[in-house]
């Protein structure tokens, strides 16, 4: 099992990817937020020559804010200052296009893109569609230290439905997803990459990796869920797993996509939505609102013990290695937490120190 964290893109902060390399974590993600946090890549740039060892990339790269070839661009110029040690998360934008009112990219375009990135990384020509038009694109060479296509970049596909999967199956090296810490859907999801994979005559074999993003609360002797301290821990997570399911939820209209730990709390939040101190066509403005960073102080009466049992890992140093374990059993490699943004340090440290060794 590998550890990672998803950090808030604060350019400023850069040199949380040396602490964590420090404290022993494999990975560090950025996040492509546009309208929340600083440009993931300049950010990447800067944790790149602060660090040696750990694994460096996006958390994930927004299809729908970015051409493919200008993505294959910078994440192969982050692997010139990290090589072999980069690679590209990569999803539809469900986060970063929602709070501009706008829908995430279509699977099918998703395919799309994904198949130029992968061609464009191992150095290939491929046709590439812009406006109606295709054309044959392929890297001018104007000597070393532009790009660095040599030292494999992995795509991570973020995908939670089945499309997504799928075509995580057909043109990923690996998948990063939600709630993939849990069991079922750990294994439920293996199914529907094999399936995209076997589509396009790829196998997923033991080298396909898989990613959980989530959070972890680690109780100390006598808390419990109530207490202040684990709510403020657990609180950012909690909620923007709340507004994940939302989204989904808005879109479809099926009320089978409500877990049932968010089933006491639902109409209560539905109130809180439908009183958004903003105009209905600009209600995507807060409704992330702290999104991964904090949670609103108007949605801490959500923030339930059931919640926060079913959005995070929650328990004592052995309770939450035990339920690491079972997801490796099921298929995860990878554990990344994305804690709030004012206890990200203390967060990750206490994990590194209480809860690794374990495992």
């Amino acid at each position: 099992m590998k550890f990672s964290c998803h950090v808030q893109t604060r350019i400023s902060d850069y040199r949380i990817a040396k602490d964590l390399e420090d404290w022993g974590y494999d990975a560090v993600w950025f996040p492509d937020t546009q309208m929340m946090w600083s440009d993931c890549y300049a950010t990447m740039a800067l944790a790149a020559q602060a660090t040696s060892k750990i694994h460096i990339g996006t958390g994930v790269a927004i299809t729908g804010t970015r051409i493919a070839p200008t993505t294959a661009a910078s994440i192969s110029s982050i692997n010139v200052l990290a090589p072999g040690r980069t690679f590209l998360g990569i999803g539809t934008g469900h986060t970063a296009m929602r709070v501009m009112g706008q829908d995430p990219m279509p699977v099918k375009e998703f395919r799309e893109y994904l198949r130029v990135v992968r061609a464009m990384l191992k150095g290939h020509e491929v046709d590439y569609s812009y406006r109606d038009r295709t054309t044959a694109i392929k890297w001018q060479n104007h000597g070393g230290g532009f790009r660095n296509t040599f030292d494999e970049i992995p795509i991570y596909v973020a995908a939670n439905g089945p499309l997504a999967l799928r075509a995580a199956g057909a043109y990923g090296d690996g998948l990063v997803s939600i709630f993939n810490e849990q069991p079922e859907i750990m294994k439920a999801n293996l199914e529907l990459i094999r399936a995209g994979a076997e589509k396009v005559g790829r196998t997923v074999d033991d080298s396909f990796h898989t990613v959980s993003l989530c959070h972890a609360v680690v109780l100390r002797p006598g808390e419990k869920l109530t207490d202040e301290r684990v709510v403020e821990v657990a609180g950012s997570w909690v909620v923007t797993a709340l507004h994940f399911v939302y989204e989904i939820w808005r879109y479809t209209k099926d009320d089978n996509v409500i877990p049932p730990f968010m089933r006491n709390i639902w109409d209560q939040y539905l109130e809180r939505v439908k009183h958004i101190p903003l105009p209905a066509e600009k209600a995507h403005q807060l409704l992330h609102e702290g999104h991964c960073s904090y949670y609103p102080a108007v949605e801490r009466p959500l923030l339930t013990p059931e919640m926060i049992q079913g959005t995070c890992i929650v328990g004592g140093p052995a309770e939450v290695a035990e339920q690491i374990r079972a997801a490796g059993r099921a298929g995860l490699k990878e554990v990344s937490l994305l804690p709030p943004l004012v206890h990200l340090r203390d967060v990750a440290r206490e994990f590194m120190k209480k809860v690794v060794p374990l495992l």
